[in-house]
């Protein structure tokens, strides 16, 4: 008995022993959520009458550099980029001016958020080292904030820039010169701060500078800005509105793009039929008829032309003001033919006209050899519409809910600029209930004055639906597929229906556009009656869930 309690004595022992050694996990501490701290400078932050042409900054523990090309903005901007090093874990970095400073200026090198540590990548925020060519370091500041004339929100990093008006100034400075002052909203604010002003009068102005050259290109660039020049100081906060000039017309060489059709890029806006330009194509002395129309989206013109025997062809392009003469090598290419396809297959929705596009422009339309029919075998009426510019047939019909239709188009229906005609084409729609889409009722309050575009877009930016309005306060948009939509409203200055931008050397702002303040939730079955407060700006907010809209029923309760 005593040996086997013994036994049991030992084992008890053992155990103990092996759950004392049993090993544990180091945790290491909280985890560091602090960034570098900056504990001296050469020469100190904030110094005067700056001589040297090296600054040296040193930090309490390693840092490294991120993304500085965006982050880092040099206020004045200079000529010549200074060398920053080293780009590997330090902690001092040096800044080397390669540039000559201006006299009695005050510089600011503001990096944003590129020094971070090197191990857990905290950023010192908005770190700014300034100094001054002279004896004060300049104090005044201005801000506001930046928003795009057309879209709901603005792109990230945009340049603010201040132009300083004295006797040499010209508005073409912001094509040749570098600002004044400048400052970027980085990637995440849509506010900005020039600071370290000196007092004076100025041009203020927002650029989104695609290549970071401090100057505005029009042809890929947005550009906001206040008309009269800007006092400092002042207390005012200014909102620049950023908007793509339209850019005047010019052509570009043609290309020969098959036996009959050459192709014509172009910069410019030439929707309108007054806005397109006057083309006309010469054999020797000559004038060969053509068709010009748009080139599906691309800024090109397809020029067709019956084939001809000859080796070179001249292009005369007249618009406005603007003449330019082209002369064209010919060879013997293979030829464009005619083919017809639906942009609609299957379903048509009550929204949409059923639309045939065509491989070549269309010139005589048959409508006694098009038949169109519901499911039970009886004709419908219909009209169509050609659009030559873009080269598509518009069917307008009737649509009953729950129908199912067949569309013929017999041999000869449609003729073709080549005297080419269509073979037997079939084409089978069917729509939906009215159950499946919903309706949505637009009440706007408080709009300035008219006439006024109503649009709604889809999460892309598309436009799903638009109305003008030349005086109603209420707008329809009935039998909308079920999605999540954004409404704005323009207000259509020169009355021509469409949106027009704005442009610097005219000092014309672009038109006014207000959204609507939340996303509006359009349901299958569902009318939605909406109010639309024009007079309370659009403020964007944080993404949340969709909230309920004003006013909505099912349809039947």
């Amino acid at each position: 008995m005593l040996k086997n309690n013994l036994r049991y004595i030992s084992l008890l022992l053992l155990v103990f022993l092996v759950s004392c050694a049993k090993r544990g996990t180091i945790t290491g501490g909280l985890k560091d959520t602090l960034g570098p701290v900056l504990k001296v400078s050469f020469p100190e932050n904030f110094n005067t009458n700056f001589k040297g042409n090296e600054i040296k900054l040193v930090f309490d523990e390693n840092i490294k550099l991120k993304n500085l090309n965006k982050q880092l903005v040099i206020s004045p901007p200079m000529k010549y980029e200074p060398i920053i090093s080293p780009t590997s874990a330090t902690k001092t970095l040096s800044i080397k001016i390669k540039d000559t400073l201006q006299a009695n200026t005050t510089y600011s090198f503001n990096f944003g958020q590129s020094i971070a540590d090197n191990n857990e990548g905290n950023p010192f925020n908005q770190f700014k080292y300034v100094f001054s060519t002279g004896n004060y370091i300049d104090s005044l500041a201005i801000g506001g904030r930046i928003k795009d004339a057309y879209a709901i929100e603005a792109e990230p990093f945009v340049s603010v820039m201040l132009y300083e008006v004295n006797d040499s100034y010209k508005d073409s400075i912001i094509y040749t010169d570098n600002p004044r002052y400048i400052t970027n909203t980085l990637d995440s604010l849509k506010t900005f701060r020039l600071e370290n002003l000196k007092a004076g009068k100025y041009l203020l102005v927002a650029l989104k500078d695609q290549n970071n050259n401090n100057k505005f290109d029009p042809k890929n660039e947005k550009i906001g800005f206040i008309k009269h020049f800007i006092t400092v100081p002042n207390d005012t906060v200014y909102e620049l509105e950023l908007f793509k000039e339209t850019l005047p017309f010019k052509a570009f060489k043609p290309v020969q793009a098959s036996g009959n059709r050459l192709l014509m890029g172009y910069e410019g806006n030439i929707k309108s039929i007054n806005s397109r330009p006057k083309i006309a194509l010469k054999d020797k002395a000559d004038i060969v008829s053509t068709i010009v129309n748009q080139f599906p989206k691309k800024d090109s013109l397809q020029i067709w032309y019956k084939p001809i025997k000859t080796d070179s062809l001249a292009l005369i392009v007249t618009k406005d003001n603007y003449k330019n003469d082209f002369a064209l090598k010919i060879k013997e290419q293979k030829k464009d033919t005619l083919n017809i396809t639906a942009l609609q297959n299957g379903t048509l929705n009550f929204r949409d006209r059923f639309t045939l596009t065509s491989t070549t422009p269309l010139v005589h339309f048959d409508n006694s050899k098009i038949k169109l029919v519901n499911k039970d075998s009886v004709a419908v009426a219909f009209t169509t519409e050609y659009d030559d510019f873009n080269q598509k047939i518009y069917f307008d019909f009737k649509k009953e809910p729950s129908e199912n239709y067949n569309i013929t188009l017999l041999p000869g229906a449609l003729t073709d600029f080549f005297e080419m005609s269509n073979d037997s084409l079939s084409f089978k729609l069917n729509t939906k209930s009215t159950a499946d889409y919903g309706n949505l009722r637009v009440q706007l309050q408080n709009v300035k004055k008219f006439p006024v575009i109503v649009e709604l877009t889809n999460s892309k930016g598309d436009i799903i639906a638009s109305e003008y309005s030349e005086n109603a306060t209420t707008v329809d948009f009935n039998l909308l597929e079920p999605a999540l939509f954004t409404l704005r409203i323009i207000y259509d200055e020169n009355k021509n229906k469409v949106y027009d931008s704005g442009n610097f050397l005219e000092k014309r702002y672009s038109e006014e556009v207000v959204y609507f303040s939340k996303d509006i939730d359009i349901r299958a079955n569902w009318d939605v009656d909406q109010a639309f407060d024009v007079s309370i700006p659009y403020t964007p907010e944080p993404k949340k869930k969709t909230e309920k809209i004003n006013s909505e029923k099912k349809r039947g309760f």
